[in-house]
């Protein structure tokens, strides 16, 4: 997706505030590498994405490393399109990577909230999901954790996961959890989706870089979020998967009418707002990917 993106300095986007639980520290960065054969007819070519998953003492969030790393890259070209705009109005293309689905795991109130971006952040609460995990005697050990062996099925597959004792938060990639430690290593049996570890590092170890120099805010991007914190957006609506699938269907059918109501929306009702100060303009994209084989599976009867 191409954004091109007229900004002005000191603009301010809000939406409805949405806040379901208190914010964590990070403690552990868990890192996977993601895999999923979206199209049955071409195993050859999985979809990929580096993924993280931040653990904190009550909580976590499992979100795009690669996602990460383009923010980071974003904001330093952003400043230098500021210097050479010298105060006047900035125009910025932004070429988006990594998914921006994240998913908190609330394991003392049993919540999952999944947070989802479409000009603007989306949250939509669950309970957390109850897997009737099956623990056996193997082991195995992924770098210097000591893991354990558990299948289940859930979402209509059948899993294999790795779970590590020693780091006892009950919480995993996407929506897996609720095992005694933290699931290191999972897929399911046909290898179709795949949660490989991909190594753990100290939370100091991901560079936080708290310049607020970048960006400002825009709608479903936090330029400026701290990865050491587990907390959910405040400028969040709450809404549920079958409003927020309407409002999927509606980006998709007009992007560039979805995009500028948003963008009026968010600049709309500030003191002194004189019209938008942000345009988009998406470019027509060719058609996506097949999924023929979703990553949650209808239950057989």
């Amino acid at each position: 997706m191409k954004w091109s993106i007229l900004l002005s300095a000191g603009i301010i986007l809000s939406a409805p505030g949405a806040r379901a639980q208190q914010p964590d520290t990070a403690l552990l960065f868990l890192h996977y590498k993601f895999s999923h054969v979206r199209d049955t007819s071409d195993r050859a070519n999985p979809y990929k994405e580096d993924m993280v998953l931040a653990i904190g003492k009550n909580a976590s969030v499992y979100r795009s490393y690669d996602r990460q790393r383009w923010i980071a890259q974003t904001k330093k070209e952003y400043r230098t399109a500021a210097a050479a705009a010298a105060g006047g109005p900035i125009m910025f293309n932004i070429h988006v990577a990594g998914t921006g689905s994240e998913y908190f795991q609330f394991p003392n109130t049993g919540q999952l909230v999944r947070k989802e971006e479409l000009f603007g952040s989306f949250l939509v609460t669950d309970p957390l999901p109850v897997i009737a995990w099956q623990v056996t005697g193997d082991t195995a050990t992924f770098g210097r954790l000591h893991c354990q062996k558990a299948t289940g099925h859930f979402k209509g597959r059948d899993y294999i996961a790795w779970f590590c004792p020693d780091l006892p938060l009950h919480t995993g990639p996407w929506e897996l959890g609720g095992l005694p430690g933290v699931i290191v290593e999972a897929y399911d049996t046909k290898r179709d989706v795949q949660f490989l570890f991909d190594g753990i590092e100290k939370a100091a170890a991901i560079a936080n870089d708290s310049d607020q120099s970048g960006p400002p805010p825009m709608p479903g991007i936090d330029f400026n979020g701290d990865p050491d914190l587990i907390s959910l957006p405040e400028n969040a609506t709450k809404t549920t998967d079958k409003e927020f699938a309407k409002l999927q269907a509606a980006y998709k059918k007009d992007p560039n009418a979805f995009a500028q109501s948003a963008m009026a929306a968010h600049n709309g009702g500030m003191a002194g707002d004189n019209g938008p100060r942000m345009s988009v303009d998406i470019k027509a994209r060719p058609a996506g990917p097949v999924i023929n084989n979703p990553i949650e599976l209808p239950e057989k009867p």
